[in-house]
């Protein structure tokens, strides 16, 4: 209950609802130019991952080897540095507040998943 709870506020009030529609158009965007569809199927991930985070957390997927390695280090280049910036800018904003320390965390949270998302998935917290 109390995951809901936070996530539907952070919905509403964390960015979470915002986050979510940036990372869609990125995908978007990364699907009409064809090459970058890889991206565009991490940007998807990380749009569901920043619109509901609490309760869910990264792993490695296990069959991920060197293709997506070299594409995280494309990505790290080109967008991933920049979006994780934002999300810790965010996180230290939300963070001096006691009722924005929560979203705080969450950003902090989206940071791994900026920098590196392909070879990574989404998976529900026990």
């Amino acid at each position: 209950m109390i995951r809901f709870l936070l996530n539907l506020l952070w919905l509403v009030f964390g960015g979470g609802f915002v986050l979510a529609l940036g990372y869609g158009v990125a995908a978007l965007i990364c699907f009409v130019l064809v090459v970058t569809i890889p991206f565009g199927v991490a940007s998807l991930r990380l749009a569901s991952y920043s619109l509901w985070p609490f309760g869910r957390t990264l792993v490695s997927k296990p069959g991920a080897g060197l293709p997506s390695g070299l594409a995280n280090v494309l990505w790290l280049v080109l967008a991933g540095w920049w979006l994780a910036l934002s999300h810790i800018l965010a996180g230290i904003a939300l963070c001096v507040t006691i009722i924005g320390f929560p979203f705080g965390v969450a950003n902090f949270k989206l940071v791994p998943a900026a920098l590196w998302p392909l070879g990574q998935e989404v998976v529900e917290t026990p």
